[in-house]
């Protein structure tokens, strides 16, 4: 299955003082790391907030417009820099775009049993008769619509209807993706967790933090 991905690393971390959620470390690697990785299969991946430097070659960065708009923004944004990349190439629109927020530090789980469900006969394709994607639901029933993979050419209409409302701005995901016909998928026990205040950081394990002084710095977790 060819699939581009758009991962969400912009928003202002405001319960965590500001400490990008982005460079937080697990295990080993900062949660942007972690989210390239679990997005790894994606034929071209797009960073969507400041530009971390580092990201591995190939990798796109752009910026949501205004700066902290918000995820549904993030995502027209996203949305807009890999259609260019891919009209420079001249290469056509991948059929699905991954859609990863990078706070949740174990998404490859989520990725990997979405993918496995898009590609079971029953998902069909998003040009004949199937949904328009799937998104993850974790163990006790939340929905992550920023955990799912949706068929590109349905989202970018969301996308420009949205725009042509001026909705995008701060808007709700949900919203967005309201008129899409989407499969939830039951994705394994905490792979959709994600980090909103150190309290959660350290549930959720995350033991680790970029050194003193750089872009993630942030107050010490609690062990």
């Amino acid at each position: 299955m060819e699939f581009d991905a758009i991962i969400l690393a912009g928003g202002r971390a405001s319960r965590l003082g500001g400490v990008p959620k982005s460079g937080l470390i697990f295990d080993g690697a900062t949660l942007l790391e972690r989210s390239l990785r679990a997005a790894g299969a994606a034929a071209r991946t797009v960073v969507v907030g400041p530009d971390p430097g580092g990201l591995p070659g190939g990798v796109l960065t752009c910026r949501e417009d205004p700066p902290f708009a918000g995820p549904a923004a993030a995502i027209a944004a996203g949305l807009a820099a890999l259609a260019a990349d891919r009209a420079g190439r001249r290469a056509a629109a991948a059929p699905f775009t991954l859609v990863l927020a990078c706070d949740m530090p174990r998404s490859a789980d989520a990725v990997r049993a979405l993918a496995e469900a898009l590609a079971a006969p029953a998902a069909g394709t998003p040009e004949r008769d199937g949904p328009d994607g799937v998104m993850a639901v974790s163990a006790d029933g939340r929905k992550q619509p920023l955990a799912g993979f949706y068929g590109t050419a349905a989202l970018q209409r969301s996308v420009a209807a949205a725009a042509s409302r001026n909705r995008l701005e701060n808007a709700s995901v949900f919203a967005l993706l309201a008129r899409l016909d989407v499969r939830e998928v039951r994705v394994p026990p905490g792979s959709t967790d994600d980090v909103d205040t150190w309290d959660d950081a350290s549930a959720l394990g995350i033991s680790g933090r970029i050194p003193d002084g750089g872009p993630g710095s942030g107050p010490a977790l609690r062990s």
